[in-house]
């Protein structure tokens, strides 16, 4: 009682002392006194209206005592019940406008890069005097300058059109390319490929040119392979994300990314299954019927449907979500159509994007899972090829692969956005380098100590050969998961507070460069170690190793983005 007296004896001593300056505000009478109440004992929030009230009624303001009264008596909020929780979890209507088409259009895409995926590797590795050896040059060789060239293409094409017919320009050749393969090129490989041709030289060269003259002889297969992949690289991680983040905020990004790809991931299950699917009908053909032909035709179809729907998605987004003021800041979207693109040579450009530590960085995430990824990814099909020889079986085993990844992958994308929540981006880009690490080390182990695995590969009923294919199965899914629920969703947050310029020019070199770049690199690596040590399995124990420098160089890079995007995030919310 004794020091509540005194905190009411000191505040009305300071109304004295002003009583002359009735102007003044009374938040100014107010600063006064209630910094002065330290006491453990009572609380600010309780004296500052009663000093408030009796300032108040000084200057002829109304009484102010009975909002404190009001605030003690204001009863907790109360606890939400499940139905209330679900309904809150449930986007408004201008969200929802924008995410629904962009989840569809997700969905399409990957859908399109899984079936993409599958055949590619069943056509290069089980060709004609082909194998899981021939990837790591046509990767290195004809993916990665690919690669370099289109992003300086599209760069050109970003400084001579908007994102809107560029996206155009860059998605329809794709599919006029996956339709002519299978009405026209594949049913005239016989005459395309110069097998001969090949066969003559390879008299006259050492057998390590095998792989190489492999791309020559089977050109059309490898041609498939590139822009499949550049599917990935230039549909799905380049143009999709560009738009994506142009018309999503940091907020709903944090929100929805993590369950963006969720029925993206649907896909990975139906289109594995198509897959699949496509595989029984091969198998079930009369004689003199080419299997490969018929299927190609169905798959290539698949692609062609959903490459049209996702042009649909993307011009009614153009048409009715960007002209919305609910969904999209149409103030910004001016500033961004006024404002002059720097148009800046192949040189500038790579020295623009080099000077930034951010980019860098971003740079680094990607080519290290391009590079982990492919380490293992590699060995693995290696041992998938001996396991299953035949085309048919193979293509089966990559439909129920891909059919694993997506239910895996949405269990993932739900633990995804809690730790988003939780723990927030650091935490969140650490997870994938976690899971490559740590499942790699158990399939390297796998290789290293065969002999002490073959007891367990009895016990379980199966071979050491199966254990180490299903063991590298579980290694790639959770790794694919890990990357489509976690990895994908932060990088492309951390595009969304840089300007104009490093989102399309820089997000080109990163993800169009940076993704082969990163497989290439992983391919060198084994073409390097192949020459030294002579052959792929006696150059596990050095893979190994390397993994964990990556995993390594990847933390750190990851650390580093995380304090300057967060810096960024901050910055961009005062403005």
């Amino acid at each position: 009682m004794n020091f509540r007296y005194a905190v009411v004896s000191l505040a009305m001593a300071c109304m004295s002392a002003d009583a002359f300056a009735p102007t003044r505000s009374l938040m100014t009478i107010s600063s006064k006194v209630v910094p002065t109440v330290e006491s453990p004992k009572t609380s600010t929030r309780f004296a500052a209206p009663l000093l408030r009230s009796q300032s108040a009624s000084r200057y002829g303001y109304p009484s102010a005592r009975f909002m404190s009264d009001a605030v003690a008596e204001t009863p907790e909020p109360e606890k939400k019940n499940f139905m209330e929780k679900m309904k809150s979890a449930i986007p408004p209507a201008n969200e929802r406008k924008k995410l629904v088409p962009l989840a569809m259009m997700f969905f399409c895409i990957l859908f399109n890069y899984t079936i993409l995926r599958d055949t590619k590797d069943v056509l290069m590795v089980t060709a004609p005097k082909s194998g899981a050896e021939v990837i790591p040059f046509i990767k290195t060789y004809v993916n990665l300058p690919t690669a370099i060239g289109f992003t300086a293409l599209y760069s050109k094409l970003c400084d001579k059109f908007d994102q809107k017919n560029v996206f155009y320009i860059c998605t329809v050749p794709f599919l006029i390319f996956f339709a002519a393969f299978a009405v026209a090129i594949y049913p005239n490989v016989h005459v395309l490929h110069p097998h001969a041709f090949v066969d003559s030289i390879a008299a006259m060269l050492p057998a390590g040119f095998s792989a190489p003259l492999s791309i020559i002889r089977n050109w059309s297969y490898a041609v498939f392979y590139v822009m499949a992949e550049m599917w990935g690289s230039v549909v799905a991680s380049l143009l999709f994300w560009s738009f994506a983040n142009e018309v999503t905020t940091v907020d709903e990004a944090k929100k929805y990314y993590p369950l963006f790809g969720m029925g993206a991931n649907v896909a990975l299950i139906f289109s594995g299954q198509y897959v699949k699917w496509v595989s029984k009908l091969r198998a079930n053909l009369p004689a003199g019927v080419d299997p490969w032909g018929m299927s190609l035709k169905y798959l290539m179809g698949a692609i062609v449907v959903g490459g049209g729907a996702m042009i649909g998605l993307f011009s009614h987004m153009q048409r009715n979500v960007l002209t919305d003021p609910a969904c999209v800041d149409q103030e910004k979207q001016e500033l961004k159509k006024k404002k002059k693109k720097v148009k800046m040579s192949l040189k500038e450009s790579a020295q623009f994007l080099m000077n930034s530590s951010y980019i860098r960085d971003l740079a680094i995430l990607v080519i290290s899972y391009g590079m982990c990824i492919n380490i293992v990814e590699v060995s693995w099909k290696a041992k998938l090829k001996a396991a299953f020889p035949n085309p048919n079986d193979y293509s089966m085993f990559m439909g129920n692969f891909s059919s694993a990844t997506g239910t895996v992958t949405l269990g993932m994308m739900l633990l995804g956005r809690t730790i988003f929540q939780k723990f927030g981006w650091r935490k969140a880009a650490l997870v994938t380098p976690t899971m490559i690490g740590v499942t790699g080390a158990v399939f390297f182990a796998l290789q290293l100590f065969a002999p002490a695995f073959v007891p367990l590969a009895a016990a379980l009923g199966t071979t050491p050969l199966m254990l180490s294919v299903l063991v590298g199965a579980v290694q790639n899914i959770l790794s694919k998961s890990s990357k489509y629920s976690l990895f994908d969703p932060c990088k492309e947050m951390a595009y969304i507070p840089l300007d104009q310029d490093s989102k399309t020019k820089g997000k080109a070199a990163v993800d169009v460069v940076g993704n082969p770049l990163g497989k290439s690199g992983g391919s060198m690596i084994q073409q390097i170690l192949i020459f030294g040590v002579g052959s792929l399995a006696a150059a596990t124990p050095y893979l190994a190793i390397i993994l964990g420098g990556l995993i390594a160089m990847w933390y750190r890079a990851a650390n580093s983005l995380a304090t300057q995007f967060e810096a960024a995030t901050e910055g961009a919310e005062e403005v």
